[in-house]
């Protein structure tokens, strides 16, 4: 990719040198409940939960206010800030996530303008280890991911290293389509999908859930593909042979191609990002399209 001395978003959020951690000192919130009840009545007790939800919501604490109460929420957590060793290498790579997420902003925000609206940007925060979000606590183990709830992206530099190794899909511009990837779903939540695909799992068998998963994952790869078709053709971003690392790292990253290695076999019903074939296809809608409309996956289900 033709991507060093390009434009560098500033929505990046660099928490590398923090540790989360959960803290032990409010746990008692079961015990809260029955005192609240004696001295305050039912009443005041509702009033309460309801001003402290109100709060909650409002300032962002809801999930730890509701841990206090017993209401279940997340634990209240420290951080522990630590000296962040960076090597050279790792910098050029803060930088490389910086120019192709300033990229994507790029491109979607033309999109968005030429259909009337204006794009809101995501974050994209930088991690080791363990994080925080407002979808809760996640390890890296979990792969990159997009929080629909604080509309941020999270992302273990680390995983890169796993997608070369692990998955034998080495590349920059395969760690250009996992971010775009990434970044198609906060598309999806800006426009509402992501919404109603969650209202409509609630509603589903675990098998039907599943497959409103999957085309959920094959739709933010038709996005990733717009992006490299904008990439392509407005900047010239792309180099010969970059499409095929894209390819490859969606080939990699199939249900069936991470079953086989996992348990060596395939289920279908339990797939839940698409089959190798179906990601790459999906993918390559969006590239040689370059056209919104024609990444209606949910049109036959």
């Amino acid at each position: 990719m033709r991507w060093k001395g390009r434009p560098k978003s500033s929505n990046i959020e660099d928490r590398r040198s923090m540790r989360p951690s959960a803290t032990g000192g409010m746990g008692g919130g079961l015990r809260l409940l029955p005192l609240l009840f004696r001295f305050l009545g039912f009443k005041g007790t509702l009033l309460l939960i309801a001003g402290v939800l109100a709060y909650g919501i409002f300032t962002g604490s809801l999930g730890s206010m509701l841990y206090a109460l017993g209401l279940g929420g997340n634990p209240p957590t420290t951080v522990t800030t630590t000296a962040l060793n960076e090597s050279p290498e790792e910098k050029q790579l803060v930088e490389f996530v910086s120019v192709v997420l300033a990229d994507t902003e790029q491109t979607w925000s033309t999109i968005f303008e030429e259909n009337g609206q204006r794009y809101q940007e995501p974050r994209l925060v930088l991690y080791r280890g363990v994080v925080r979000s407002a979808c809760g606590t996640a390890q890296s183990a979990v792969g990159p991911f997009y929080c629909p709830g604080d509309q941020q992206i999270y992302l273990d530099l680390n995983f890169f290293d796993e997608l070369a190794n692990r998955f034998a899909a080495p590349g920059d511009f395969a760690q250009a389509y996992v971010i775009a990837h990434e970044v198609g779903h906060h598309i999806q939540t800006l426009m509402g999908i992501s919404a109603e695909v969650h209202a409509a799992r609630s509603r589903l068998s675990t098998v039907e859930a599943n497959k409103l998963s999957v085309k959920q994952e094959l739709q933010a790869d038709c996005f990733a593909g717009i992006w490299a078709n904008h990439a392509n053709d407005k900047r010239q971003l792309l180099e010969t042979g970059d499409i095929e690392e894209g390819l490859r790292a969606a080939s990699a990253i199939g249900d069936d191609t991470l079953q086989k290695q996992s348990q060596g076999h395939v289920s279908p019903d339990s797939f839940t990002h698409g089959s190798s074939q179906q990601r790459m296809q999906w993918f390559t809608t969006g590239f040689e399209t370059g056209d919104i409309t024609r990444c209606n996956t949910f049109e036959e289900f």
